[in-house]
């Protein structure tokens, strides 16, 4: 069984990209909404977190891990997995980035991933790089803020860089996909036309490349705790879905 994790509900734009790819993998999710967002988190904290979230999916039959957070390091998941096969963010990211090397790209994310410098490292070697961290987006879109008050954050955070082109723009959070039309709206009136790039499709190739995704197709979810958002958004992405989802640690 897979198992993905993240912080929340960012996660599922990456199961929602491996599900078209391995309709009938088994997969278990778990999404720490207690502890969310992750991105405003210190390096200690996520390790920490991430150690945890790790023995959950075990406990839920998981044998491979997808971290689908990219606040949590390559080197946090490699030390919290131990010798389960992990897939992290970045380097499928790199390995799909590769067609654009030499362009200029606005990568946004939260703090955490920024200061970690993890997208800066794997791609600051054929790409122009700007980082551009938002603390406020992974939170709002979690618990459910309105489409009028995610553009007032794209605008402020877009504002620090008026005035300068970009050829792409790279969702570095798994949450910023679940907003991505307003994301793209407000990018294009500040910037003009830009490529909005989703790194999810390039951790689900790398999925059925390496993992197990044979199965029935269920999946099962965990939350830490309740929340009518999760709820929605994976009734909303997996209508007729044949899953179950728990909530508790």
């Amino acid at each position: 069984m897979i198992g993905i994790f993240d912080s929340g509900s960012g996660g599922l734009s990456v199961l929602s990209a491996v599900r078209v790819l391995a309709p009938k993998a088994d997969i278990a999710y778990f999404g720490d909404i207690a502890n969310a967002p992750y991105g405003v988190r210190s390096a200690n904290q996520l390790a920490s977190l991430t150690k945890a979230d790790v023995q959950i999916l075990k406990s839920m039959g998981a044998t491979e891990i997808v971290s689908a957070c990219n606040s949590v390091s390559p080197a946090i998941i490699a030390g919290a997995a131990g010798e389960t096969p992990v897939i992290e963010m970045t380097q499928p990211t790199a390995k799909g980035l590769r067609r654009f090397a030499g362009k200029k790209v606005l990568l946004i994310a939260t703090p955490a991933t920024i200061d970690s410098k993890i997208y800066q490292n794997a791609l600051g070697n054929f790409l122009a790089l700007d980082p551009l961290p938002i603390a406020e987006l992974a939170g709002a879109i979690e618990f459910g803020s309105d489409d009028n008050e995610i553009s007032r954050i794209m605008r402020n955070a877009f504002e620090e860089r008026r005035g300068n082109r970009y050829d792409t723009l790279l969702l570095g959070c798994t949450h910023y996909p679940l907003v991505r039309g307003i994301i793209e709206r407000e990018a294009r009136q500040m910037f003009g036309l830009v490529e909005c790039i989703d790194p999810a499709k390039f951790v689900a190739d790398e999925v059925v490349r390496i993992f197990n995704t044979g199965g029935s197709g269920k999946m099962i979810f965990r939350i830490s705790k309740d929340s009518t958002q999760f709820r929605s958004r994976v009734s909303g992405l997996f209508p007729k879905g044949n899953y179950l989802i728990e909530v508790g640690v």
